[in-house]
């Protein structure tokens, strides 16, 4: 039995949508599902898992409608799936009186229940979310027939809002394969059991590495997962990079250092950059240039001016700059103070008032 298990697509959800390139990032969410879609009915898989949070939020019919053409395109794949904490199930929501095609399932109901496709021999297991978060470890002690069918269990969760999860128990549960939703950096838990999808797309700038979707076979006697394998399928990556300056960095040449290290991996991805080291007093970075050209999400700033403090103690002991000098610095500070010792020297410095 071959299929393709998918999950927190979040259909409907627009990424760094304060950003220039938002509306670029909701149709790539659109557009990677799309191919996702197109791989399993050019494979030929069996099953479509999708394993919760299909849509990012209460979905309007138009992207029902516009989710359940695409599965009308490949009627020889059986798509099931469940709704997760995002995509959560309400008495009013349009997703119970719809008219799904007819190779979909929708485990719709807030308590286990299953599916069975005779002629793969398959059966799959799941619920849905009908609330934001479900506290009770709802999977500890499920109870399943022990029979020679390939059995599967789709779930959404794994923190404590969101269906606990003790992933020892279910490793040994008699699924053949648990296809894991909610967690949005894909990860096999078990090489032969049991994995987390991840989302499609990354979803903000903490989601980084490659993001895509599980392929997989089991065999029908053994009933044993086969293989597994991770197919990339984001348009992008969000890549954090750590840049390092010194005393001798301007600028300029900052700006330049920047530059090259996005020519190197692609003007393509969203970065963020965080600034390190301890850099020249009189040098204040601006790269807000940067942000026009390219998809710089974030820029934090964590470099520090290389004051001589016992020198300019020395210099200005009787005035406001020593005092507050001798006021603030400390052993063992913290950033936060580090930052007001910095930040309050550098405003003395630099006013044309009377300090003393």
């Amino acid at each position: 039995m071959k299929f393709i298990h998918t999950g927190d697509v979040h259909w409907g959800m627009t990424p760094d949508a304060d950003k220039p390139w938002g509306k670029e990032r909701a149709q790539a969410i659109r557009d990677t599902f799309k191919a996702i879609i197109d791989h399993a009915g050019a494979v030929k898989a069996d099953c479509l898992f999708i394993s919760g949070d299909l849509f990012h939020r209460q979905p309007l019919m138009r992207d029902i409608k516009e989710v359940n053409y695409l599965f009308s395109t490949i009627p020889h794949v059986r798509v099931v799936m469940i709704a997760g904490n995002h995509d959560k199930i309400r008495e009013n929501s349009s997703i119970l009186s719809f008219s799904w095609s007819p190779n979909v399932t929708f485990l719709a109901d807030p308590a286990l229940s299953s599916v069975y496709f005779d002629d793969i021999n398959t059966e799959v297991y799941g619920f849905s979310y009908h609330t934001t978060e479900i506290r009770d470890p709802l999977l500890e002690d499920i109870q399943v027939p022990l029979n020679n069918r390939i059995q599967i269990l789709l779930a959404h969760g794994g923190d404590p809002a969101h269906v606990p999860m003790n992933f020892n128990t279910l490793s040994l549960s008699p699924f053949s394969y648990i296809a894991l939703g909610h967690i949005h950096k894909a990860q096999v838990i078990a090489e032969d059991k049991m994995a987390y999808c991840g989302s499609p797309e990354p979803l903000d700038l903490t989601e980084t590495g490659t993001h895509g979707y599980f392929e997989g076979e089991i065999h029908p006697v053994t009933r044993r997962l086969t293989r597994l394998d991770f197919i990339p399928a984001a348009s992008l990556r969000c890549i954090p990079l750590a840049v390092t300056v010194t005393t001798e960095t301007t600028n300029g040449g900052l700006t330049d250092r920047i530059i090259n290290e996005i020519d190197k991996r692609g003007r393509e991805h969203i970065y963020r950059f965080r600034l390190k080291g301890m850099r020249d007093p009189d040098i204040t970075f601006d790269l807000s240039s940067l942000s026009a050209r390219f998809r710089i999400g974030e820029i934090i700033d964590e470099s520090e001016p290389l004051y001589d403090f016992p020198a300019l103690f020395a210099e200005h002991s009787s005035d406001m700059i020593g005092f507050f000098i001798q006021a603030l610095q400390k052993e063992d500070m913290s950033p936060v103070e580090k930052k007001a010792l910095y930040y309050g020297v550098n405003a003395l410095l630099h006013t044309t008032d009377e300090r003393s």
